[in-house]
């Protein structure tokens, strides 16, 4: 096998890191991260911890990224020096593959700049929730040549159990995009009925059991609709509204480049906003709940 790096280690990269040191024998696996922790964690799996990313990227073939947002990536690729550097000796070629969720427009472009210094490349944005990361039981949307997803969906499959070739490069982060923008507004319609339900006399409970048998059931509501809304259970170190915010603008963006305005998407970026100014910013996004509560209107 070849040697592997790994860029990111929070919420979601430790987990998946932690699946390929443990289902790979014989190959290394260079991390780095801001943050500490999880790099004593994962050197005790046997992984090799670099001094910082030019480390990796010259030691490694194959370097996956799992970072906040598209700022973090171009930033990552500016700083790689595969941009400038030959190829190593013996290395046949060099793969980058984005974990994260990138707009679609940088995809494409840090896509075009890597193949033109002879660097391979795949958005692979990851979905499910830090749960299934631990379980290695994510969903990726990848996108890029059918060659380059031949040679990394093996590696991808020790983290995911479904990973699916969306087309060409951007094609990943599109369909995962949109992804995250219907599950938003799903779970913006779950905390209206909540809301609307409770008031009127039905408990929650009962209403999301009986919503789970009829025509609304859904992902969203089994998990963040039972698991994180009728408990009120809105964690810090998950999937944080910030970051939902984040994603919830790529779409829009995206949006905007084909002409579009949608008016449910526009109305979820208010209830974040909200939140964020209510200082639910850093709380697992489902805390839209508490502002349609708050602020019926």
């Amino acid at each position: 096998m070849r040697n592997i790096g790994f860029i990111g280690l929070g919420v979601m990269g430790e987990p998946m890191c932690r699946h390929l040191l443990n289902k790979m024998d014989g190959t290394s696996v260079l991390i780095a991260d801001l943050n500490p922790a999880p790099l004593e964690r994962l050197a005790a799996l046997g992984a090799s911890v670099q001094p910082n990313l030019q480390a990796v990227f010259g030691a490694a073939d194959i370097v996956f990224l799992s970072l906040p947002s598209g700022v973090q990536v171009e930033q990552v690729v500016a700083e790689s020096g595969w941009l400038s550097s030959p190829l190593m000796n013996g290395q046949s070629s060099r793969t980058l593959v984005d974990l994260g969720t990138t707009p679609v427009a940088l995809t494409r472009k840090l896509a075009q700049s890597l193949a033109d210094n002879n660097v391979d490349y795949m958005d692979a944005p990851v979905a499910r929730t830090r749960q299934a990361a631990e379980q290695g039981t994510l969903a990726i949307m990848a996108g890029g040549p059918d060659s380059v997803f031949e040679q990394v969906a093996p590696l991808l499959r020790l983290f995911a159990s479904d990973v699916m070739h969306c087309g060409g490069h951007g094609s990943g982060q599109v369909v995962k995009i949109l992804n995250n923008m219907v599950l938003f507004q799903t779970v913006m319609g779950l905390s209206e009925a909540l809301a609307v339900g409770e008031a009127a006399g039905v408990p929650g409970q009962k209403l999301f059991e009986a919503l789970s048998n009829g025509s609304a059931d859904s992902f969203a509501l089994r998990n963040h609709g039972m698991k994180a809304l009728l408990p009120g259970s809105f964690p810090e170190q998950a999937f944080s509204t910030q970051y939902a915010n984040k994603d919830l603008d790529y779409a829009l963006q995206l949006a905007e480049a084909g002409g579009f305005r949608l008016q449910g998407a526009r109305t979820v970026q208010r209830l974040f906003a909200s939140a964020i100014e209510q200082g639910f910013g850093d709380n697992y996004w489902p805390v839209i709940g508490k502002v349609v509560e708050r602020d019926p209107d």
